[in-house]
């Protein structure tokens, strides 16, 4: 059975700023109940939802283009749903980063530029069907875990801000 949903390819809609890629990404986040030996003190954990990437090792957080006919938090929202099958609660922006990417680089942007616009998103569904399963792996890691699989730099740093935006809610 096939999913209804599906991934959206093509660069056509692709928004540039300044020769920079535009991106839109989030992390998936989720709350545990932790309790040890009944105690009546459970701590709620913070889990975090990676995927792996098709192109090699690491996990990544759900991101991809922003298109001109949505808004940087609709892209997010849309990656969630694309690259991890999972919907919810887009909660708060978390910052902008900007790497280069190996697998973007056009005439436009030669360099493969990228500024990536990452939210915090509070998972509320786990899709049993989604564009990209086949090709996708989730994975809910604890923060130091998520930390130590981070494919990238700028993940880790989106990461650490993503903490300190959730300790002070």
């Amino acid at each position: 059975m096939m999913s209804e949903l599906v991934a959206r390819t093509g660069r056509l809609q692709q928004r540039y700023e300044g020769g920079c890629r535009l991106v839109a990404g989030c992390i998936p986040y989720r709350f545990r109940d932790y309790c040890e030996d009944d105690n009546i003190n459970s701590a709620k954990v913070v889990e975090l939802l990676m995927i792996n990437s098709p192109s090699g090792p690491g996990l990544l957080f759900p991101k991809g283009g922003w298109e001109n006919d949505e808004s940087a938090e609709e892209a997010a929202m849309r990656e969630a749903i694309e690259e991890a099958g999972v919907r919810g609660d887009l909660m708060d922006f978390i910052g902008y980063y900007e790497f280069k990417s190996k697998t973007h680089q056009d005439d436009i942007c030669p360099e493969g530029l990228c500024k990536a616009a990452m939210y915090a998103l509070f998972v509320k569904e786990e899709l049993e069907l989604w564009p990209e399963q086949s090709t996708r792996t989730r994975s809910w890691l604890t923060m130091s875990e998520a930390v130590e699989s981070c494919r990238h730099k700028w993940m880790e740093e989106a990461l650490k801000d993503f903490s300190t935006w959730l300790a002070k809610m």
